[in-house]
């Protein structure tokens, strides 16, 4: 044997055990990781597969793939005038939104007005408050002004509502980015000879950018995936946009309802992708301004005008958060829709009627309180699980999980419940298990829909925490259980259950999934008061909505109450 061919055949043996070694390594990898694995598998067919049939379902016509869909509604002059309609509602509600939730965030952030906490309450009520409650308070609150001739049924009540519902979104956004640009950048633009105005576009503005972008994109995103504002007002105008023109195909059951809502659900979903793309371009070289702390004193001191101010702002989010919801208790004190407000017209029949006389009040309570449970606990479980392994433990996989979970959330409510229709109907070929049309099609689409929000709070709660806490607890040989009742949970619980509050107050007045999958027994509270109004029972649907935020304010209290008490009894362990 010569040498050569002894090096060759070494060679060779050495690879065949690298390879074998590699694929060994590979399948123990696999081994190791088959709970995370499982994990992907079970999301990506429950978040991820919906979407895929619905996208596949618009391509569907006489049992075949074919662009047929496509061609028939673009060639449509409805189609376009729905596509019109939504540019022109979505874009004019965002700047509404922009310029109030910028505003307002410049002067809670740079001045010294008073009361700011207190404003802060007011400024984020019409966010909390559901947007189909919030739409019939202010068409209680401009049928009552007789002075002016005001008509929310319109593309500019659409415009208004809109905008006015989600301005809280860009203030939040914004006004945290805008209290920790340094002020030391704008001291020194004044120290070279430039003024306010100049510190303000060459400094405030490209550092605030990522968060009135962001803000002003969520906006847009929640403009365009809202159903309530534009059913309530625009449907009764004959004003639709895409998110009404899929309910009204689902609804309408005819020829090729389900794969025309589908075609049209792809072209919300577009939409949506171009408003990200969008987002993305225009941050794709900024940078976010990093300090220690927000800096959260004043940096303009208002002097003879900070009354004036002041008095302003209250005016607005008095005007703009409270007055609607006094018109619309008031309504609901009526007798009879369009009587005057006087002593012998008020009566509480219409709420006794929905709390003693109407059946379908406390069922709609009764299933909205069971799902909205149901759906935080699930999501509090798998949540703050699957962010723990994203924080501790960042693969590929773990963000691959992430990612498949949020995408139910970034697409318009509307197209997701009609992914739940096409993949529950009969999640095999030939087999129907009988979720839909069964409350528990909603229970899953709440779960894949609000998911998200409880990943994403969870894991900020974990990267507050240092590991080396649960190093410690390894160290001493305490178990996995251990761990998590005597380190992480005490730790992590009050900011896991905000972020639950969310999830249980979004799950608990929820309307646009519920519109297309409720089915009878199976009605939610915000199905309720859109029937209400719909049939023309305003007064009905005026007092449910106030007894649906007394039933929020009480969920709120208590599960806060829980978490204060949870906290001082860990202050005093």
């Amino acid at each position: 044997m010569t040498g050569n061919s002894f090096n060759d055949e070494t060679l060779d043996r050495y690879k065949s055990l690298n390879t074998k070694k590699k694929s060994s390594e590979w399948f123990s990898l696999l081994f190791k990781n088959k709970n995370l694995y499982l994990s992907l598998l079970i999301i990506l067919i429950v978040f991820v597969i919906p979407v895929i049939r619905l996208f596949l379902m618009s391509f569907q016509a006489n049992d075949s793939f074919s662009f047929e869909n496509y061609t028939n509604i673009l060639s449509e002059k409805y189609t376009w005038t729905v596509i019109k309609n939504t540019c022109l509602i979505v874009v004019g509600s965002t700047v509404i939104s922009l310029i109030v939730g910028v505003s307002l965030a410049w002067i809670m952030a740079y001045t010294n007005i008073r009361l700011k906490k207190l404003m802060q309450v007011f400024i984020l009520l019409p966010f909390i408050i559901p947007s189909y409650i919030v739409t019939i308070a202010w068409t209680q609150f401009v049928g009552n002004i007789k002075a002016f001739d005001i008509n929310l049924y319109s593309m500019g009540g659409i415009i208004f509502v809109l905008g006015i519902s989600h301005y809280p979104l860009v203030y939040l956004f914004t006004v945290n980015v805008l209290k920790k640009i340094p002020r030391e950048l704008e001291w020194a633009v004044r120290a070279s000879g430039g003024g306010q105005l100049k510190a303000f576009w060459h400094v405030t503005v490209p550092l605030a950018l990522p968060g009135i972008v962001g803000g002003g994109m969520i906006a847009f995103l929640s403009n365009l995936d809202n159903f309530g504002i534009p059913a309530f007002l625009g449907i009764p105008s004959n004003i639709t946009i895409l998110s009404t023109a899929i309910y009204q195909e689902v609804i309408g059951f005819g020829e090729n309802a389900f794969s025309r809502a589908a075609t049209f659900s792809v072209l919300l979903a577009v939409f949506a992708l171009f408003a990200t793309g969008i987002q993305w371009f225009l941050l794709r070289k900024s940078k976010v301004t990093e300090t220690a702390a927000a800096d959260n004193s004043p940096r303009f001191y208002l002097c003879k005008s900070r009354p004036f101010v002041e008095f302003s702002i209250w005016l607005f989010i008095v005007g703009v958060s409270i007055v609607p919801l006094l018109s619309m208790l008031k309504t609901s004190l009526l007798k009879v829709y369009g009587l005057s407000f006087t002593l012998e017209n008020i009566t509480l029949h219409n709420f006794n009627y929905l709390l003693y006389d109407y059946d379908k009040v406390a069922t709609a309570l009764l299933n909205s309180l069971k799902l909205a449970g149901l759906t935080t606990l699930i999501c509090l479980i798998i949540g703050t699980l699957v962010a723990y392994f994203r924080i501790r433990k960042p693969s590929f996989l773990t963000k691959a999980l992430e990612v498949s979970i949020s995408i139910p959330y970034t697409l318009p409510g509307m197209v997701l419940a009609l992914a739940m229709i096409f993949t529950w109907m009969q999640p095999i070929p030939g087999w129907n298990p009988g979720i839909y049309g069964s409350i528990w099609i909603l229970l899953i689409a709440y779960v894949t829909r609000f998911m998200i929000l409880q990943v994403r709070g969870s894991s900020s709660a974990f990267t507050q925490i240092s590991v080396d806490l649960e190093e410690a607890a390894h160290i001493s040989g305490a178990s996995t259980w251990s761990k998590w009742r005597y380190i992480l949970l005490p730790l992590i619980l009050p900011s896991v259950l905000s972020g639950s509050i969310l999830v249980l107050l979004t799950t608990l007045t929820e309307l646009t999934i519920s519109s297309l999958l409720w089915s009878s027994g199976s009605e939610t509270i915000g199905v309720i008061i859109f029937n209400f109004e719909q049939a023309g029972y305003t007064t009905y649907s005026t007092a449910f909505s106030v007894i649906t935020l007394l039933f929020m304010g009480i969920l709120a209290a208590l599960v806060y109450g829980i978490i204060y008490i949870w906290q001082r009894s860990v202050r005093a362990s």
